[in-house]
């Protein structure tokens, strides 16, 4: 508990890190936002596979191969023990929809790899645990907005932790999001955009 007072106190007692990494800037629509402090460092994180608020390659999505994107991390503090990454999608027409769900990944984590395999425990990541996406499927579900409708914003979060949620695999995001409540320590996030037709 000191550690983290001293780590919160490090970050000006707010203990969240800003969205917005990388890319595009939402007010201006150009350039890039600027990265966030926890204290000396700047907590990176994004995607090789596209700039943050564009579209998103068709691979990782329900009309190309469905495949989570790669993923990059960055300057992740000492007093983060445990990460964790959710993707969902908050204009779903029925409430906000949950992609991907996934924690109990090692802290010096600096590569995901594209194509995550959808299973219980992915040994390849250091025994990170998958939840259910909202299909009540392990692992990640690509963007599949409906027909018709305008684009879609997905968000991928990538929350810092000061140990590892106690949760079995299988979960669902609510559940993470009730395991982490107390033990959050920041959160950073990026986006993409997707509309089928």
């Amino acid at each position: 508990m000191l550690r983290r007072r001293a780590f919160l106190r490090a970050m000006g007692g707010i203990g969240v890190v800003v969205s917005g990494i990388r890319g595009t800037n939402k007010a201006t629509g150009k350039g890039r936002s600027k990265p966030a402090q926890m204290g000396e460092q700047m907590v990176q994180f994004s995607t090789p596979a596209f700039e943050d608020g564009n579209r998103i390659p068709q691979e990782f999505t329900c009309e190309g191969q469905n495949i989570s994107p790669p993923l990059d991390i960055e300057s992740v503090p000492d007093e983060v023990n445990s990460l964790a990454i959710i993707v969902d999608d908050p204009d779903a027409p029925s409430g906000t929809f949950t992609h991907w769900a996934i924690w109990d990944i090692p802290p010096d984590t600096k590569r995901i790899p594209r194509g995550v395999p959808g299973m219980e425990i992915v040994a390849d990541l250091g025994g990170a645990k998958h939840g259910e996406n909202d299909a009540g499927e392990l692992g990640y579900l690509g963007p599949c907005p409906p027909m018709g409708d305008s684009s879609h914003t997905y968000r991928f979060t990538l929350y810092l932790l000061e140990r590892q949620p106690r949760l079995g695999a299988g979960a669902t995001k609510s559940a993470l999001l009730d395991a982490m409540g107390g033990i959050r320590l920041g959160q950073t996030r990026f986006t993409g955009e997707f509309e089928r037709g």
